[in-house]
């Protein structure tokens, strides 16, 4: 891992970046020697710097658990950020609106979001995870990039709170709701994503890691052996990754997700400058 001071370095320039949204060279493109070990490091400290100014961490995103999107994006495993009471917003089930204005690159990824009512705990099967939940929600993630044309290694993503800008989060629904078997559900169900109407993507639960349940089981084994990541608790959301590839949006389009084979309503935002 880097030196402290230029741990400190590099959370200055990504802070600067978030503030004035706006975007900056890689860090790894200027310094292979960054891990993702510094860079979870620093993602630490921005997130102690955030807490310090009155953010409320209330949940977690995982990135990344969809296999497809790797290739192109230079990864090869999820990560994870955590989200905060700023970046977190509920959208009613007629659907709402969202102001693009502070993201850079914005991009749109559906995905499922779990609240937790209990901790769970480490090594615990996708039933026993199961156990701990007591709400699915339908979300819509808008991740960013504080580096030009989405081109980064996995460490500078992490070290950028995981690409996080906002997590929209749809109508939640009991977990003992969504089918008979929650688990085949989830892996099985598939989501259409349109833009203004028109089909843009099309994807299903097994996309997220075979399961969104295997991603937060994932998350747990992850946190566990990370020094400055401490373990889900109750009242935690964690959402799970995209279920489709993410797409670029712009002020002035309307997008929806519908769902088939699960008992989730679907979701649309219109998006403002």
């Amino acid at each position: 891992m880097l030196a402290a001071s230029e741990l400190q370095g590099i959370a200055s320039q990504i802070r600067a970046a978030q503030a004035e949204a706006r975007q900056i060279a890689p860090i790894t493109s200027r310094l292979p020697t960054f891990d993702l070990p510094s860079a979870y490091a620093v993602a630490q400290l921005i997130h102690d710097d955030r807490v310090a100014r009155g953010a409320i961490a209330v949940g977690r995103k995982i990135g990344f658990t969809n296999a497809d999107m790797w290739e192109a994006y230079g990864v090869r495993e999820p990560i994870w950020a955590h989200i905060y009471d700023r970046t977190l917003a509920r959208l009613p089930a007629t659907g709402g609106t969202c102001s693009l204005g502070g993201f850079v690159e914005p991009m749109i990824e559906p995905e499922i979001a779990f609240h937790f009512h209990a901790a769970p705990p480490v090594g615990a099967d996708l039933r026993r995870l199961l156990a701990c939940i007591d709400w699915v929600a339908l979300s819509f993630e808008i991740v960013h990039c504080h580096f030009p044309g989405w081109k980064f290694q996995a460490a500078d993503a992490v070290a950028d709170g995981s690409l996080h800008g906002a997590l929209l989060l749809g109508e939640p629904v009991a977990i003992g709701q969504l089918a008979p078997d929650p688990i085949a559900a989830l892996e099985a169900f598939s989501v259409e994503l349109c833009r203004d109407g028109e089909r843009v993507a099309v994807g299903r639960g097994g996309n997220v890691l075979g399961n969104p349940l295997s991603a937060l089981a994932h998350l747990i084994a992850v946190l566990s052996k990370q020094p400055q990541g401490l373990q889900l608790q109750a009242n935690e959301i964690v959402t799970t990754g995209t279920i489709t590839p993410a797409k670029s949006v712009q002020p002035g389009e309307t997008w929806q997700a519908k769902l088939r084979g699960i008992g989730l309503p679907d979701l649309a935002v219109a998006f403002v400058a």
